[in-house]
């Protein structure tokens, strides 16, 4: 089950999931702190910037995934 949506600012994913800073940054969305970031959408960001959305989206969940995984098993 996918926890990030496109509806979802990056804002509240970069402050809800921290770990997913590299995933934007890797798919060359560096404005997660940006003022932009507070009220635009993850499809919104991704569109802008010429970004595969379903591919972050994927990405994103994953890193947080995997987290909750290390959680669980630490």
């Amino acid at each position: 089950m996918s926890v990030i949506t496109k509806d979802m600012t990056i804002g509240e994913i970069v402050s809800t999931y921290p770990a997913t800073v590299k995933t934007f940054f890797a798919h060359g969305l560096m404005c997660v702190g940006c003022a932009a970031a507070r009220f635009e959408n993850l499809e919104q960001g991704a569109m802008a910037h010429g970004i595969d959305v379903e591919a972050l989206l994927k990405d994103l969940n994953q890193v947080v995934a995997n987290a909750a995984t290390e959680t669980v098993t630490n």
